[in-house]
Order: structure tokens, then C-alpha cells, then sequence
């Protein structure tokens, strides 16, 4: 071997054991930073992506779009409010029969007027609908008032029913003045940016809205996930997301039992639970309820725990839902049930065989009156029906 030869082989090992510790040492770094748990914040308006930037990478998830929870809030138009507003269609009379309620849609907005009196001696008072909540079954809308408040209009729309007093209001009545709190907009959007103030609950920057359940509800705050995804060294970053579908069983059912596990006293403020935290460290009332009454609309996660179903299983309520895409279909929801069960362990089916083939939520989660949530209307209560989660059997309902 010559000297150049040699000179060649001698500065070469020296950068080949460079290049591989560097390597080496890169391998482990992302080893490390991968078994780093995800950290991310709960979703605001300054570090929100919006569901667009999701949908650029997931394309695969474009039917959320579509979903009740993406459309638990929205802004008023003629596809949104399911309410109908041509003539006749459009009063909601009312057990004062000086009073009744007149909707309207012009060029400036839709509105919810109370006209009171009798012709040609009548007043009125009419407020413009800023929000619709609920996607199509039932529908409450929100007017922005004075100082930037927000208010609950005294008329709402119930699917089979159509327009109707609003829940808990009383018949007869023009009340245009029930506060929103925070509480109750955590449920149905993504983000308001409470106004602090020890006497008003219900005053919010109008600008800083995020309307509906949005993907970062349920998976964090977006911003520093896309900057991460779009970097040449996101392979060397911390994940900034949270995929609910890989925390522990407990957490999972935390992020579900956020809005569907009743009522409690908060411990934080409105908009700040993160995905994966417990609700213990957020909510006064966490441990769950194991005995009373639960309401059906209410609590559907602790229905659910009381069912030998979930105890004697790892089920979540994603065994069942599919978040992703609208479900409807209780003859396909059913087919979920059929892989852990046979149509043949059923009690009824000696006497009715395979017919009994997608009647399994109707059987064992039918829709009960909730003893909560109802509209005075006409001096009548009207209550809405809603699927338990308690799987079981229900005897009442066995056929003969």
C-alpha cells in the first residue's frame, strides 16, 4: 500500500466513526423524543390550525365535516336552521293569546320576534339569531345582546314537533334574557373567550369564536402539530397531538364524559381541559355516580358503566361510535353488538330468528323520556325521548 493510500484510509476512519456516533446518537434522540407523551394545550383561537389543516394531511376524515358534533354550532342560514320560515309555517303560538312568536328570515339576518297584543294594538320585540346549536333533532338559538352578552331566544325547534317554547322556558312569556354561561358553550363549540367579569357570566369577545366540535376538541391545539408536519426535522421534534384512540381506557372515557357525564361544579376555568387529563383534576362531582337516578340525556357515560356490557369488557364508547362519520343507522349501530354477541344468545330468538338482525339498540338502548329536558307549550309539556346507554335487557319491551 503506497502513503497516499494509506494517508487516504487513516483520515477517512476518523470521519466514518464521526458519521456513525452522529447517527447513533441521532437514533437515540428520536428514539427518546417518540416515547415522549404528546404535549399539546387545550384549543384557543391563538394556537388553533382549524379543521382545513387537518383536513390537508386527513383527507380520510373529511366526513366529520358532516357530523352532528362538527355541527353542534354554526352560523345562521337557511340549510342550518331547521325551523321553517315561510308563511304560516313560521308563528309559534302560545297559551297567552296576546303573545305569540313570529320567525323571520330578510336580507339583513333571521330573527325571533314576540308580538304582543292584538291587532291594531300590537308591540313587538325582535332579536336576530347569531348561533344555532344542535345539528338537526333539536335546535336552541343564541342572540348576541348588550355589552357583548349572550342569550339563549325564547324560541327553539324540536324534530316531529317544530317550532317550540325553549326548554325550560315558561309558556305565555316573552323572556329574552336567559345568560349563556361557558359551561354550557363548552359543549357546543370549540372555543369562546370568556370576558372576565365576577358579576356577568355570560360576556364573550365576539371575535374570538370557534364554532362547533372541531378536531382539536378532541385531539388539542393544532398549531404546533402542522408547524412540526410541514418541518424537515419532524422526525426529531416532540408530538404536539393527542390521538385519544391511544390513551388508557379511563382517559378515554374523560374526553367522552366532558360533555356526556352530567353536571359538576368546575375546579378551572371553561376551555381548558386537554385531552388525556382526568376530570378529577377539572370537575368537583369525579368519581362518577354508581347509584340514583341517572337522566338519559344527561350522563350517557355513567349509564353506560352500569352496563355488564362495559364491566365485564375493555369497551370505550369508540367500540360503538365512530366520531369520524355521521351515524344514524340503528340497524348498522347493531351490527357493532354481533361482535361480541350471536343473534342465537338472544332470549327471543327461538321464536324469532334472524329477524331479530339489527333490533339489538332497540332492545336493549331504547329511547327513554328524559325526565329533564322538556318545552311548556300550549299548557302541555312536551319531553324529549333519548337512547339510554344502559345496556340491558328491559323487560317491557320483550315482545310476547
Amino acid at each position: 500500500m503506497n502513503a497516499i493510500a494509506r494517508f487516504s484510509l487513516r483520515s477517512t476512519r476518523p470521519r466514518v466513526a464521526i458519521i456513525a456516533v452522529s447517527l447513533f446518537a441521532a437514533g437515540v434522540v428520536a428514539a427518546w423524543l417518540f416515547t415522549i407523551p404528546p404535549q399539546t394545550e387545550a384549543v384557543r383561537a391563538d394556537n388553533a390550525a382549524g379543521d382545513a389543516a387537518c383536513l390537508s394531511c386527513h383527507q380520510q376524515k373529511a366526513s366529520f365535516e358532516q357530523t352532528a358534533h362538527r355541527l353542534t354550532s354554526r352560523p345562521p342560514t337557511r340549510e342550518a336552521i331547521a325551523g321553517s320560515f315561510n308563511r304560516g309555517e313560521n308563528v309559534l303560538r302560545t297559551s297567552n293569546p296576546f303573545l305569540h312568536f313570529r320567525m323571520d328570515s330578510t336580507p339583513t339576518g333571521f330573527y325571533q320576534t314576540a308580538v304582543m297584543g292584538r291587532v291594531p294594538d300590537t308591540s313587538s320585540h325582535s332579536e336576530r339569531i347569531a348561533f344555532v346549536t344542535g345539528s338537526r333533532k333539536g335546535q336552541s338559538y343564541l342572540n348576541w345582546g348588550a355589552g357583548d352578552r349572550l342569550y339563549q331566544l325564547p324560541v327553539s325547534y324540536w324534530e316531529g314537533i317544530g317550532w317550540t317554547n325553549s326548554p325550560g322556558y315558561p309558556d305565555g312569556r316573552p323572556n329574552f334574557a336567559r345568560p349563556i354561561p361557558p359551561r354550557c358553550l363548552e359543549c357546543h363549540a370549540s372555543w369562546f373567550e370568556p370576558v372576565p367579569d365576577p358579576t356577568i357570566v355570560n360576556r364573550y369577545r365576539r371575535t374570538d369564536v370557534m364554532l362547533g366540535i372541531s378536531c382539536e376538541t378532541c385531539h388539542g391545539a393544532g398549531r404546533e402539530h402542522v408547524r412540526r408536519e410541514r418541518s424537515l426535522l419532524r422526525s426529531l421534534l416532540p408530538r404536539a397531538m393527542i390521538n385519544p384512540a391511544r390513551l388508557p381506557r379511563a382517559r378515554q372515557l374523560d374526553g367522552c364524559a366532558l360533555c356526556h357525564g352530567g353536571t359538576a361544579a368546575l375546579r378551572t376555568s371553561p376551555f381548558a381541559y386537554v385531552p388525556g387529563q382526568t376530570l378529577e383534576k377539572r370537575s368537583a362531582w369525579w368519581a362518577r355516580p354508581d347509584t340514583g337516578e341517572i337522566d338519559v340525556h344527561g350522563n350517557q357515560v355513567a349509564l353506560l358503566e352500569r352496563s355488564k356490557c362495559f364491566r365485564s369488557s375493555q369497551m370505550t364508547c369508540a367500540t360503538c361510535h365512530d366520531v369520524h362519520r355521521q351515524q344514524r343507522d340503528i340497524v348498522a349501530l347493531s351490527g357493532r353488538c354481533l361482535t361480541c354477541h350471536t343473534m342465537q344468545s338472544c332470549g327471543l330468538f327461538p321464536r324469532h330468528g334472524p329477524e331479530l338482525a339489527g333490533r339489538c339498540v332497540d332492545c336493549h338502548m331504547p329511547a327513554l323520556t328524559s325526565a329533564t329536558i322538556f318545552s311548556t307549550y300550549l299548557g302541555h309539556q312536551l319531553r324529549v325521548q333519548v337512547r339510554t346507554h344502559w345496556i340491558k335487557v328491559y323487560a317491557e319491551l320483550r315482545s310476547p
